[in-house]
């Protein structure tokens, strides 16, 4: 049997198959039925505008404002959408080859069936020319996507990039104290704490969550090639710009743009993508960092009961959610950067390459989330290994090279003896050599330092050498 003929339908991407627990929020915000949904609701929602809402009286002679019982009617027709109206929206556009048209089509049986539930007295049947007046289908797509991709952030995105973020706080407090041993450029250097570098993370990602709280999600509807040119032809006596800015601002929540081609320029999208993309990389790059102290062993992981690490290697516990979160924000940033790219050009008024191109909105959230859900669970299940940590402190004295000779500088300003060329003489006791507690003593112990400070030089160790990084973690 062919894998096309069975249904239900096999999913082709992972993001509907495997993966569709960790990715199933974003379909109530950006799946082809939540597209046409929040198509309805803009088709409506112009609707009601032109009746009722902008002047507190229809601006179409001809047309009395709605009733509220009608208003309730004409929302419905979003709230009522479900399997059955996908299914004859599928039909309706196998007809048109057109989808804003199938929706047009769609709203019209809604008022041809509108006297079933209002009675003779309502006008909604006589008003189909009504539905899509003077748009064009960029007015309805537009605004559509922005409302889509504006919940699926608020949503979905945001809420899962906030856990991330409560899980590093979480460890930046409880281990704000745990001395750690740096490695720059691989090699050991001057210690940390283990709070203070997840502090760093912190502070990186809430930077770029805070760009993507304050974005701009813009509309427009304003006519074939942004003109209101059919508007002023057919209603020349209505303020149609100011009704736009109302309807985008007032009724949809969105941003006004007044300047615009048949598109909507997509710059928002590209902003907004751009953003998330660099959250993508900070999280790649803390997967990464995360994924080598597991290997390092500063990082033990929690076992799995019954699970698997490697099929010949039963003592394997291997670190696949840090390896998942990595992959898929690569994928989810090469998604974004494409449609960051492509959905600012247009070839003069108008091309369709935008059109297939933000069909893939989802799909850039989609491994956004999945990572997103991968790293929080990785992190759900790994500790410090206290044990190793502290090993590596103890092992690595010849990092208190660096505090020794700073102190040396300073003895030299304050007029000391015996403190020429510190780097120098430090560089040649420490550099290529195991040294010891008792090593560093002694080198201290043959310099002039003032009582105090080679007191607090030889009461430092690796352990304590660690600034202020405990307190650097409330900056977070």
């Amino acid at each position: 049997m062919n894998l096309t003929e069975i249904t239900p339908h096999i999913a082709l991407s992972p993001l509907d198959g495997r993966y569709r627990n960790a990715t199933s929020p974003l379909v109530e915000y950006l799946s082809e039925p939540a597209l046409n949904r929040a198509r309805i609701h803009v088709e409506v929602e112009w609707m009601i505008e032109l009746t009722t809402t902008f002047s507190g009286a229809s601006v179409i002679p001809g047309v009395r404002s709605f009733t509220n019982a009608e208003i309730a009617y004409l929302r419905s027709i979003e709230t009522d959408f479900d399997a059955h109206s996908i299914a004859e929206l599928a039909d309706i556009e196998a007809v048109t080859h057109h989808d804003v048209k199938a929706i047009e089509y769609y709203i019209d049986r809604r008022l041809e069936k509108a006297t079933e539930v209002l009675g003779e007295d309502t006008e909604l049947p006589r008003l189909k020319p009504l539905v899509h007046f003077a748009c064009t289908s960029e007015d309805i797509n537009n605004l559509s996507y922005a409302l889509c991709v504006k919940a699926a952030v608020e949503n979905a995105w945001l809420p899962a990039a906030r856990k991330l973020i409560d899980q590093l706080s979480t460890f930046a407090h409880t281990y704000r104290n745990l001395s750690l041993l740096s490695l720059t450029h691989g090699q050991p250097a001057t210690p940390t704490t283990l709070g203070k570098e997840m502090a760093v993370w912190m502070y990186r990602l809430n930077r770029q969550i805070r760009h993507v709280q304050a974005q701009e999600y813009l509309g427009k509807i304003n006519g074939a090639t942004g003109t209101f040119g059919a508007h002023m032809a057919a209603l020349p006596h209505v303020d149609w710009v100011a009704l736009s800015e109302h309807f985008v601002s007032q009724s949809l929540g969105l941003t006004w743009n007044p300047l615009t081609t048949q598109i909507e320029n997509h710059d928002w999208q590209a902003e907004l993508y751009s953003t998330v993309s660099h959250f993508n990389r900070i999280a790649h790059n803390l997967a990464q960092d995360i994924w080598m102290y597991i290997s390092r062993g500063v990082f033990a992981q929690v076992p799995v009961k019954g699970a698997t690490g490697s099929s010949t290697m039963p003592h394997k516990v291997n670190p696949i959610r840090f390896e998942n979160a990595e992959a898929n924000l690569e994928l989810s940033c090469a998604l974004f950067d494409s449609l960051s790219a492509t959905l600012v050009e247009s070839r003069w008024q108008r091309d369709l390459t935008d059109s297939t191109t933000q069909r893939n909105i989802g799909s850039a959230f989609g491994y956004a989330l999945l990572a997103l859900y991968n790293l929080s669970g990785g992190l759900d299940a790994i500790h410090p290994n206290e044990a190793k940590i502290s090993e590596e402190l103890d092992n690595n004295w010849e990092v208190l090279g660096e505090p020794i000779q700073t102190a040396m500088r300073a003895q030299a300003l304050k007029g000391l003896d015996g403190m020429d060329n510190p780097y120098e003489r430090v560089k040649e006791l420490m550099r290529g050599h195991a040294i010891s507690q008792k090593d560093v003593e002694k080198f201290i112990n043959t310099l002039n330092f003032d009582e105090e400070t080679s007191q607090r030089l030889k009461t430092m160790t690796p352990q304590t050498y660690t600034g202020v990084a405990q307190k650097l973690v409330d900056f977070a």
